[in-house]
């Protein structure tokens, strides 16, 4: 009898254990900010056939939507204008609440070391135990991805939302965090962060299998990067593990800081990292703005990688809509390769998205960027976009070069008029070609009137 009873137990204990409660994936905890004036999704887990009732705080509405044959649900919900903080209730069989969370705007910051960099890290960043000691923000709330690896796609990440203190903030990313502060001064609502970057890593890891299966030449070329010893070694790594699980988490927009793990294979970068972002924004299912940081000058060798691939995010700016570019041979520490002035870096990056995105200042936001050529004799005119105000730190304007048909380079004496630039060398006597600040250490001294420096460029194709 006992032994029946003992059985009777262990049957009646496995139906409980096997009746799943409604779950979320992590990307959904307190404390998180929800995308303002959108409809976001939530989804999650339940038992089959299940009614999942999702109830927001801000309205009290309800949204009821019933479990797949794959246990799955999804339900999109309308967020109001910013505000909170809210509570929001999820209920099947089992009951979430959901607290403290704000409405606001949420951003993606993702790439390698100079994106994960803290205020901590390392050497630290410039001026950090000041930022971390006034680091108060109650409406910037913080959530970094552990860092994770998979061979496939998967449906969740660990972690959960933080409020930012002095306590959470200095593990966070600077960049992030300065870029956030910025936005929040200006526009008044509540910021979202998600951190998801991992130091070393080359773009191919964060990109989809797809991408390489349709573009063979990027599949032959992430051969050089595949062995990286700071990196997983293989494609879709960390996409499949830290960026296809927060699908389709509704955000503003990315911010991204990433290229100094791509020198080995410069030349296809700018296609790679195109493709990239477009694979992201397909999966969202929208083309949110996507700004990028252009890296810095750094001692690589006796190769000119780093200068290609500044070139190669140049040249995407054309190449990926919707987007834009910081700038940053001004704040090079060439003997260090994560520079500590991430202040600059971050205002710069949040000026962009103020002005572009959000409308809500004018002015220069970006560096001045090659445009045109044309020879006048002896002489070649150059001329740039955001070039108003065009100045040189400096008696003289330097790190310009022209060549001529042998294609051999000369140092170049450089004027300014109207906000154009006047080359001339008495080496090169029918020059057509340019080039500016053509090395990796190169830490040239031309301005546009807002304090943003020139970008390198050549005006061969690469």
């Amino acid at each position: 009898m006992k032994t029946k009873l003992f059985i009777l137990l262990i049957f009646l204990s496995s139906i409980h254990l096997s009746k799943a409660e409604v779950t979320l994936p992590n990307i959904f905890s307190d404390n998180m900010v929800l995308q303002r004036n959108a409809e976001v999704a939530f989804w999650g887990w339940g038992n089959l056939n299940e009614e999942v009732t999702i109830t927001t705080g801000w309205d009290q509405k309800q949204y009821t939507v019933k479990t797949a044959l794959d246990t799955k649900w999804k339900v999109l919900v309308t967020t109001p204008e910013a505000g909170g903080p809210f509570t929001i209730t999820i209920k099947g069989d089992n009951e979430i609440v959901l607290q403290n969370i704000l409405v606001g705007e949420v951003w993606l910051c993702s790439g390698q070391s100079n994106m994960e960099w803290s205020a901590t890290t390392g050497a630290g960043i410039d001026n950090a135990e000041e930022e971390i000691k006034n680091a108060d923000y109650p409406n910037i709330r913080l959530l970094t991805i552990p860092k994770r690896t998979s061979e496939f796609p998967q449906e969740s990440v660990p972690g959960s939302w933080e409020v930012c203190t002095p306590d959470t903030m200095k593990d966070f990313s600077a960049v992030a965090y300065l870029f956030a502060r910025r936005l929040q001064g200006e526009l008044n609502v509540p910021i979202g962060l998600i951190d998801n970057a991992w130091g070393g890593t080359p773009a191919e890891v964060w990109t989809p299998v797809s991408v390489f299966e349709n573009h063979m030449d990027l599949k032959e070329a992430a051969k050089a990067v595949e062995n990286n010893k700071w990196s997983p070694g293989f494609t879709a790594a960390l996409y499949n593990a830290m960026v296809y699980p927060i699908v389709p988490f509704r955000i503003a927009g990315t911010i991204w800081y990433q290229g100094e793990s791509n020198t080995a294979n410069y030349s296809t970068y700018a296609k790679l990292f195109s493709e990239m972002v477009a694979s992201w924004r397909s999966v969202w299912g929208y083309e949110f703005p996507f700004y990028y940081v252009q890296i810095a000058p750094y001692k690589y060798g006796t190769e000119e990688v780093g200068v290609l691939i500044r070139d190669q995010q140049r040249r995407a700016l054309k190449m990926i809509p919707n987007s834009g570019m910081v700038v940053t041979s001004d704040i090079a520490t060439i003997d260090d390769i994560h520079p500590p002035n991430k202040q600059d870096v971050g205002l710069r990056m949040a000026n962009i998205a103020l002005k572009e995105h959000y409308k809500e200042i004018e002015g220069v936001v970006h560096s001045p960027l090659f445009n045109t050529m044309s020879i006048q004799g002896k002489k070649v005119e150059v001329t740039f976009d955001n070039a108003e105000g065009l100045f040189s730190k400096g008696k003289k304007i330097t790190h310009f070069e022209i060549a001529g048909d042998d294609g051999q380079f000369y140092p170049a004496k450089a004027i300014i008029k109207n906000d154009r630039i006047i080359l001339s060398s008495k080496e090169v006597k029918v020059p057509n070609k340019v080039r500016y600040a053509w090395n990796n250490i190169a830490e040239p001294n031309l301005f546009n009137g807002a304090g943003l420096p020139v970008s390198s460029f050549t005006s061969e194709k690469q």
